[in-house]
């Protein structure tokens, strides 16, 4: 708990890097008087976040950190209960030349010598963090950036690590977001989980921690704090008179005030009463968010992605001359050509020769600066496996270690090192009589190793980056503007309005708008929502008014809402009906992307690759040294004149790590991702991972088995002589033509397309269900009841017309053409088809028949908040045979909703229909741009089709290393002392990564099933 005088400072550096300055910044804080609580550092945000008591002065903090050799850009410090983070920082703007006009003590000192400035320069980011949730009750799901993540096992790596900690549930790490999410119990253990991440040797930084009980609607509060960043403030008298100013409102209460024109950051509270007092009466502001989750896992891949291209374009660069002079002159062109006799010359010292030396200085930047990317990583790796406190047992630490970074920086350093080594022996032997020097250096694999394994991982890196910022561009569809009423409207809420008044009549039409950002808002604004408009916040219809809303992608139900005066509408509905107004009752809000499925093939072999290449390569070693060293070999074997059998049986060793570093292995998945990616977009689908392997696919049933638009589907009219059929459509399309109801709308699209000719009458005519004709005295025969009653169990809505009974329309949302055949395709697959419906069970049985889903693979009257758990393999209260299945069976879910999104999160694979909502399509593994469901036939078809490529592109690669490997450890060298020189090697790896390349782009030949 808190104390009333505990603080928070936050420090801003531009040059913190990795964990070794993490833990000299930590080293150094412990040491204050009294010492910190708390200590979070971020080297992704590049901040120190610091909770100390007030005792301990800011400033001593501040140095602190820059004794230690740190630049301090900025900081800033406030009370613990008051987080500045994860507010709305402001900018408040101005001139220095206006500001000179009206400040006379500027114009005064004006005279005198100007003094250097001192301090911090102003702050260039917003502020990081997240926000208090002080006082709230747990548990709480804390949301983290991660930066520095890969491969599916580095979110092996985090998942194993935090899985066990205390306090810690439903662990979702996303390689696609670069984030990570988990329940905790309590909002220490977020903390905890970013320093596991930490120690695993990524960046983890605590993004977001809400309660899980702020999921419920609650009354929302209204008091608003913000903090703002003044520009425009040139000398000391500056913040008194901003500070006077903002005292002139009476509600606005200063948390933290601005102290000095170097430290521009002041933080405010205030209660919005508009019109009288908004956020833009304070003053003409530029809201600036800080960065979400998504904003980072955009920054953390354009980062990668730069970091990735620079290192692959300049090792390709080096790689020309490599190629040239180790493949082309010293292997490919015959003995006495002059330029290879040119290569092979020794010159400086002893007998290494000049395409040695050269490939040295060719090699040595690619190691250290192309492989840098690896080398890191795999250092962070062995430092989290045996570092003081692991928890991995003694045994797996040598059986299963590493990734592809590991193996890769392996292949790498031996390769180069042992060059270095050969290049040093050369140089003190004397020089060979034929002029030839010496050639057994391994530095053309160490270039042509890196430029394809980064090729690869760019490749990784980009297909990721393109798949995520589409998903994002489909989820950027909502308003960002909104029409703010700013007069006009006001005597119109105090007056009563009679209820038939039309909208946009001469009340509404004297109201004046002004168009506004949506972060501009505040609560108590009243916001104009034309026709075809979302809500920009959620809000209540104001007095007087009322409006139609298509809430389809919140419930998931096709039929419009009316919305009296005082009901609530929600960002995400349509407003279906004329203009309305709505006042703002709650702002902000935000999206997140959540788990998705990866491909795991090849770090689950890396796995224990790595320790398997390591013990063969030193068992190679060992091997023939010993028999060197014993005698048991004949002398011929030994034909390097420079170390003797050491060296000698080293050659083969090094050999090994050569061939067996995995170009093939790391070009298998992304090649054939990239390929299917593609083509995933040019049959509608947008892919992230999963679908190949799916035993259950669940169907939410309005707007995804059915077309969510209410149509007429049955007609039966009752033999009259007075009244024809024509005659009976006209009355009743003429009786709906004012009518905004869901089920008029239908039978009015019925009328369209038919013709008819009839007289004028004069009548009276009924239209309404079959309680509305009991209650008018309607008589309704038995046979026409039976007929009602049997369309009813169709799933179809029965309307009646007339006193004297003439028709009969049956009412449904139809079922999507396809919706059958593609149920039939899965059940044929061995794909279990469910469906999930809101509707009554009577409804949704009847759809689930017509589609021929069984009825015990039916679940109906799921409230939007159950269908978290859509399935009974997902339920907390499933029976022990289910959770069995739980972990045998791969569930997708298909939806459209913003209902649809825990389902489509929680499911093994989330399918969103395009049409569906922002939030359906975040929460999606798959977005399914047409609302035709064969496109879901085509997914799971491409998905199996890609796994298959993979895993072949895979056995293809690792066939390569396993027949390789034997013949670089000298198998058949006593064959005719035939043994796998570095250069063939190199050839080898390349000519099997192009195979592989070659493989993938086989997908492109690629053919959907045919329409059933």
């Amino acid at each position: 708990m808190a104390t009333d005088n505990e603080r928070v400072t936050i420090v801003h550096i531009s040059n913190l890097h990795c964990s070794s300055c993490v833990q000299t910044i930590e080293g150094t804080l412990a040491e204050l008087i009294p010492p910190p609580s708390t200590v979070e550092i971020s080297i992704v945000l590049q901040s120190v976040k610091v909770y100390h008591e007030s005792e301990l002065p800011p400033t001593a903090i501040r140095n602190a950190i820059i004794n230690v050799g740190f630049d301090v850009v900025s900081d800033s410090t406030s009370d613990l209960s008051v987080t500045l983070t994860g507010k709305r920082p402001s900018l408040l703007t101005g001139t220095k030349s206006k500001h000179f006009q009206h400040c006379k003590l500027c114009q005064e000192e004006a005279l005198e010598p100007e003094k250097p400035s001192k301090g911090s320069q102003p702050l260039n980011a917003p502020f990081s963090g997240y926000p208090s949730t002080q006082g709230a009750e747990g548990p709480f799901k804390v949301t983290l950036s991660v930066g520095g993540m890969t491969c599916s096992a580095c979110t092996n790596s985090i998942t194993d690590t935090v899985k066990d900690l205390p306090g810690v549930s439903q662990l979702v790490v996303s390689l696609l977001d670069n984030s990570a999410s988990a329940v905790v119990e309590n909002e220490g253990i977020a903390q905890t989980i970013a320093e596991a991440i930490d120690d695993c040797g990524f960046e983890a930084t605590v993004m977001k921690i809400i309660p899980v009980k702020s999921m419920v609607p609650t009354e929302a509060d209204t008091t608003r704090t913000v903090s703002l960043r003044v520009n425009g403030m040139h000398c000391q008298h500056c913040p008194p008179r901003i500070m006077s100013t903002l005292e002139g409102f009476g509600s606005v209460t200063i948390i933290k005030p601005i102290q000095s024109h170097d430290d521009p950051i002041l933080t405010i509270s205030y209660k919005p009463d508009p019109p009288s007092l908004t956020v833009r009466h304070i003053f003409e502001a530029s809201i600036y968010h800080a960065p979400s989750v998504e904003d980072w896992s955009r920054l953390i891949q354009r980062r990668e992605q730069r970091n990735l291209l620079l290192r692959l374009l300049f090792t390709v660069i080096v790689a020309t001359p490599t190629f040239i002079i180790a493949i082309v002159f010293m292997t490919l062109v015959r003995k006495g050509n002059p330029m290879k006799n040119f290569f092979m010359e020794p010159i400086w010292t002893g007998n290494t020769s000049r395409a040695q030396w050269a490939l040295f200085f060719l090699a040595t930047p690619v190691m250290f600066y192309s492989a840098g990317v690896f080398h890191r990583r795999s250092i962070k790796e062995i430092h989290a496996l045996w570092k003081k406190g692991s928890t991995v047992p003694i045994l797996k630490r040598f059986t299963k270690f590493g990734s592809m970074n590991l193996l890769i920086s392996s292949g790498v350093s031996v390769a180069y090192f042992s060059s270095i080594a050969l290049l040093a022996l050369a140089a003190i032997q004397p020089k060979s009589p034929d002029g030839q020097g010496d050639e057994s250096t391994y530095f053309d694999s160490v270039v042509l190793l890196t430029m394809f394994l980064l090729f690869g991982r760019f490749l990784e890196s980009y297909s990721k980056a393109r798949t995520a910022d589409a998903i994002g561009a489909l989820a950027s569809l909502k308003p960002a503007q909104a029409l703010l009423v700013i007069s006009g409207l006001e005597a119109s809420e105090n007056s009563s309005m009679s209820s038939d008044t039309e909208k946009g009549g001469p009340q509404t039409s004297r109201a004046k708008t002004e168009s506004i950002h949506v972060d501009m808002l505040e609560v108590g604004d009243i916001v104009r929502i034309p026709h075809g408009s979302s809500p920009p916040a959620d809000g209540v219809i104001v007095s007087g008014e009322f409006g139609i809303f298509d809430e389809s992608s919140l419930t998931g139900e096709s039929k419009p809402v009316r919305k009296e005066s005082g009901e609530q509408v929600y960002v995400g509905t349509i407003n279906s009906g004329d203009v309305v107004h709505i006042r703002v009752v709650e702002i902000g809000g935000s999206t997140m992307l959540d788990s998705i499925i990866d491909i795991r093939i090849a770090d689950i072999i890396t796995g224990y690759f790595v320790p398997v290449v390591t013990l063969l390569a030193i068992l190679t070693w060992v091997i023939w040294l010993s028999l060197g060293e014993t005698g048991r070999l004949p002398a011929d074997y030994l034909d390097n004149a420079v170390g003797g059998w050491p060296v000698w049986s080293l050659e083969f060793a090094i050999a090994v790590f050569v061939i067996a570093c995995p170009c093939g292995i790391g070009l298998a998945a992304p090649t054939a991702l990239l390929v299917g990616s593609g083509l995933a977009a040019k049959y509608g689908i947008l892919a992230r991972g999963g679908g190949e392997a799916l035993d259950i696919v669940a169907f939410d049933k309005t707007g995804t088995i059915t077309a969510g638009k209410l149509q007429v589907s049955d007609v039966e009219y009752i033999a009259n002589d007075t009244w024809d059929k024509e005659t009976i459509l006209g009355m009743v399309e003429e009786a709906e033509s004012t009518s905004s109801h869901p089920l008029a709308v239908a039978i009015r699209e019925f009328w369209r397309g038919l013709k008819a000719t009839f007289q004028t009458l004069s009548c009276s005519l009924i239209v309404g269900n079959e309680a509305w004709m009991h209650e008018h005295q309607v008589t309704i025969g038995q046979d026409l009841r039976a007929l009602a009653d049997t369309w009813k169990t169709q799933a179809k809505s029965v309307v009646f017309h007339q006193r004297q009974l003439l028709a009969i329309f049956g009412i449904a949302d139809i079922i999507r053409p396809e919706a059958r055949s593609v149920v039939s395709w899965l059940s044929k697959k061995g794909i279990e088809p469910w469906m999930i419906s809101g509707d009554h069970e009577k409804t949704a049985l009847a759809v689930a028949s017509a589609v021929g889903i069984p009825s015990s693979n039916v679940i109906a009257g799921v409230l939007p908040h159950e269908k978290v758990s859509p399935l009974p393999i997902y339920s907390d209260h499933a029976t022990g045979e289910a959770r069995m299945l739980k972990s045998h069976y791969v569930v997708g879910f298909v939806g459209d909703g913003i209902n649809d999104a825990p389902a489509l999160t929680i499911a093994d694979v989330g399918i969103a229909i395009g049409s569906g909502s922002d939030v359906a399509i975040s929460s999606a593994s798959f977005i399914l741009l047409s609302s035709d469901l064969h496109g879901l036939i085509n997914l799971i078809d491409l998905a199996k089709s890609v796994i298959r490529r993979i895993k072949f592109n895979f056995f293809w690669a690792a066939m390569y290393n396993i027949a390789a490997i034997p013949i670089a450890a000298g198998v058949i060298y006593p064959a005719g002392h035939i043994r796998l020189d570095p250069v063939w090697a190199s050839l080898a790896m390349a000519l099997s990564s192009v195979s592989v390349i070659s493989s993938s782009l086989l997908l492109k030949l690629y053919k959907p099933p045919k329409k059933i």
